[in-house]
């Protein structure tokens, strides 16, 4: 997906998952997405909801990533051997953080990951040690979120390490740090200087997105890959468009920066 993807195949898309229901998956697959990213940094999801919709994210095609709820090194390990293609790892703003990040995703002598080949990543223990470690050491994907001025000031640092695979920038947790809206000059310029230092890098850069439009501005102004809306978004906006076709408009929610 992100690792392979190129200028010819396109730009990725994804949504974000926050249900438990693995229809929410299925559905999300049906739809053509790209990827998935399953959330557990803002939902209520554990470990065993996480797992039904990586084997089901991969048993449709569709690439499931996993937002970890911190650096914490045991649950990337378990998602990672879950059968995640990768990890986002939240709010690093550092080279030092980065570092940590791609060491607990990879086995020694390249990481701190332990061995798990008996899980869905190990094929339950049939796939061939070798494949299993090649699979940790060089394809599980390692993404760190950038979401503060102090991970864009060492942006270009933190995407120089190695290992790290891709960058996400979280403009809602940028901006409300910044104490400005998402929307305002002062994080544009912060955001395109973080497209400065992918491009540098070449890594690729995502962010997120709450409607086609944000993602086709996103995608056009140099982003490799949005995560658009998320599940419980689109069931909500969709019921609400039901109700106001048959009874009239009803009243529009609140809502401050992006969804994510």
């Amino acid at each position: 997906m992100l690792r392979t993807r190129n200028a010819d195949e396109g730009s990725a898309l994804g949504t974000w998952v926050k249900l438990s229901s693995p229809e929410s998956v299925e559905i999300l697959a049906h739809a053509g997405f790209d990827f998935v990213v399953i959330d557990l940094e803002h939902t209520t999801l554990d470990l065993g909801a996480c797992s039904t919709h990586i084997a089901l994210a991969r048993a449709l095609g569709v690439d499931p990533l996993v937002r970890v709820p911190d650096h914490g090194q045991s649950t990337i390990q378990r998602v990672l051997d879950a059968g995640a293609v990768g990890v986002i790892v939240p709010h690093v703003d550092t080279a030092d953080q980065a570092r940590a990040a791609v060491r607990a995703t990879r086995f020694p002598p390249h990481g701190v990951r332990g061995s798990g080949g008996t899980s869905r990543a190990g094929r339950w223990g049939t796939l061939p040690r070798a494949d299993y470690l090649r699979f940790g050491n060089d394809d599980a994907l390692c993404i760190v979120q950038l979401e503060s001025p102090e991970a864009v000031a060492n942006a270009a640092e933190i995407m120089a390490v190695d290992g790290v695979d891709s960058a996400f920038v979280g403009t809602a947790d940028l901006s409300m740090s910044m104490g400005v809206a998402a929307g305002s000059e002062e994080v544009r310029r912060l955001v395109g200087s973080v497209l400065d230092a992918a491009a540098a890098a070449g890594r690729p850069l995502g962010t997120a997105a709450a409607t086609s439009g944000a993602a086709r501005s996103a995608l056009a102004s140099g982003y490799d890959y949005v995560v658009l809306s998320n599940d419980t978004s689109i069931l909500a906006s969709g019921a609400r468009e039901l109700v106001s076709a048959v009874h009239g408009s009803v009243d529009e929610p609140v809502v401050e920066g992006v969804p994510r």
